[in-house]
């Protein structure tokens, strides 16, 4: 949390090190580099003429009149509308192509980006999951790439635009009026950056008041999504004050808001027009002078407002350029963290290659979580499992039950000790080819929001048609599957929301049957279903465990009676083991006293 307050609280900056370091981005610009170079040299030209533009119709003009024209060209008013006719087309087609190969250069490079990024999330080890939020890590990869996006597609191209712009239109009218380019130059530019800073803070006010109007939302959706909870504490008094309080800072805001609108309105037409008007009288005052011609004057006036324009938009445009600049910091940081693995060394069938035989051998683990590493979590954990073996782990929540399993699965490496499978360190064997020889059957089953084929396929994602519905037998689902209209290819909803909790737990042995591994962990599979779909479940869990290595995380005993070896763990630490019936008879045991409570409270 305090990382996240911490990145809303530091506004982006431009310094040295900040554009080297975005510059990495043009890695992903590099295969493109012929559209991006075309497109530049179309932006520039596509620029030129368009100043180019601006200058004829004043040039016309003069020529209509018969006074003296600047260019030169020679031209009659008819053939000016000629002239003008061609440079539009050669612009609207210079448009069209740069605006095309900007789109292929931003398309398919931050296509590759979120590639990129996407492979390094998902090879990053629990720590990193653990150490960033959701919502943060998905904003890295949508918002932060849209604005990179953003940056090649349009804003980009835009800055260079207006800089060519600025420069050519200052340079020409230099050219075509000296005189009244001085007194321009010296009143328009710090107008315009002053209607930049006032455009500045009503943005600012702008945005605080849609930061407070969400919070207000959000206290209307939350109170009247737990409106039982609101009522049951009697605190509709507290909400009252609360949204009220939010509401007043909305208003409060937004009258800030008004009063600075206010201020520039009587800026722009005080000062800002002053300023033009100011520059026209000027203008008139040569005019009458005869030191400019009429049509002069005119193309003064348009370049005067295309330079305004070009000034004005900068401070939009540096805002979203070092908006990009923070983006692509936060980007690169993540593709700098070392991965798991290499996800493009990764296959399907990698597991085929490891062959196993399921010994698994726990020698003195000692393991505290990185996190809270003063907190010593198992200390001198030893467990020995041959082959086809099924032994269960018991004890009270925190005893350290599932972080036994996640050291096996090498979510967390031990602070000392080792873990040993087939005689080997599971540390010397490829991380993806030993998971995939992995199954298990959680006890909160995360469904993917798709068809039910999908979901029992993610065990084996090539997996025949006849090889799904036969895991779906053996799971014992294909009763309510073959049920439904749409059979497999039945939409499960978000997180499984649309089958009952025996149904999403029944599929998720189907995906562990498919699968086939030869180490089988079953955490808590049946502690949250009714006896009927307890039964159904068990059920196939005892035809899955057949023949497989399986350690069970147990709560309620009565399905752990038929284990090989039961594990008791207090406190990090194991401190009865045995069979059920061993374990039973020793009456003053740990395991008999829950086993007493249990079954005595069953009856």
């Amino acid at each position: 949390m305090s990382e996240l307050k911490e990145e809303k609280n530091t506004k982006p900056k431009l310094s040295k090190q900040s554009i080297k370091n975005s510059l990495q981005i043009f890695r992903y610009i590099k295969p493109y580099m012929e559209y991006f170079v075309a497109a530049m040299v179309f932006l520039v030209l596509g620029s030129l003429i368009f100043m180019g533009l601006m200058g004829l119709p004043g040039d016309m003009a003069n020529q209509a009149i018969g006074e003296k024209t600047k260019l030169n060209l020679g031209l009659s008013v008819r053939e000016y509308g000629w002239v003008f006719l061609g440079l539009l087309v050669v612009q609207g087609t210079l448009s069209y192509f740069r605006t095309v190969f900007f789109a292929i250069v931003s398309e398919k490079g931050m296509a590759d980006l979120k590639k990129d990024l996407y492979d390094k999330i998902l090879t990053q080890p629990v720590t990193f999951f653990e150490e960033h939020r959701v919502g943060e890590l998905t904003s890295r990869i949508t918002s932060d790439v849209e604005q990179l996006q953003s940056l090649f597609s349009i804003t980009l191209a835009e800055f260079i635009r207006q800089i060519v712009i600025m420069i050519t239109g200052i340079i020409l009218i230099i050219y075509w009026m000296p005189d009244l380019s001085l007194i321009m130059l010296m009143t328009f530019p710090p107008i315009v950056l002053l209607a930049m800073f006032f455009g500045k803070y009503i943005r600012k006010l702008a945005k605080d008041r849609q930061t407070e109007l969400g919070k207000t939302n959000t206290i209307v959706e939350e109170t009247f999504q737990s409106f039982t909870i609101v009522k049951s504490f009697a605190n509709e008094w507290f909400e009252s004050i609360r949204y009220r309080k939010s509401v007043d800072t909305v208003v409060k805001i937004s009258l800030s808001s008004a009063k600075m609108k206010g201020l520039f309105f009587t800026f722009i037409i005080t000062i800002l027009f002053g300023g033009i008007f100011y520059i026209l009288w000027q203008g008139a005052l040569l005019l009458e002078e005869n030191k400019m011609e009429a049509g002069d004057l005119f193309t003064f006036i348009l370049f005067t407002g295309v330079l305004g324009g070009a000034i004005a938009s900068f401070g939009t445009l540096y805002t979203q350029v070092i908006s990009a600049v923070a983006a692509t910091e936060r980007i690169f940081e993540i593709l700098g963290t070392p991965s798991e693995f290499d996800i493009s060394k990764s296959k399907n069938n990698e597991a085929s290659q490891l062959k196993i035989v399921g010994d698994i051998s726990f020698q003195n683990i000692e393991f505290a979580y990185p996190t809270r590493k003063d907190m010593q979590v198992l200390k001198g954990i030893n467990i020995d499992i041959k082959a086809g073996q099924k032994i269960a782990l018991v004890g009270q929540s925190g005893s350290g039950k599932s972080t036994i399993v996640q050291l096996l699965l090498k979510f967390y490496n031990p602070s000392s000790g080792q873990i040993i499978l087939d005689n080997k360190n599971i540390n010397d064997l490829d991380l993806t080819a030993f998971r995939q020889n992995i199954g298990i059957v959680p006890q909160e089953v995360i469904l993917f929001g798709g068809t039910i084929r999908e979901n029992i396929s993610y065990g084996k994602p090539l997996a025949t048609e006849e090889e799904i519905i036969m895991a779906a037998t053996q799971s014992n689902s294909w009763e309510f599957i073959d049920s439904f209209p749409d059979g497999l290819d039945t939409i499960v909803g978000e997180r499984g929301i649309k089958l009952s909790g025996g149904q999403r737990q029944r599929i998720a042995i189907a995906r562990a049957i498919l699968k086939d591994p030869k180490i089988l962990i079953l955490d808590e599979a049946t502690s949250s279903l009714d006896a009927e779909s307890e039964k159904l479940v068990q059920d196939a869990l005892d035809l899955l465990m057949e023949n497989r290595t399986s350690i069970i995380i147990a709560h309620r005993l009565a399905t752990i009676r038929e284990v090989d070896c039961i594990y008791v763990i207090d406190k990090g630490k194991i401190i009865e083991k045995g069979t059920h019936s061993e374990l039973i008879e020793n009456e003053t045991g740990t395991y008999s006293a829950l086993a007493r409570l249990q079954f005595e409270f069953n009856t």
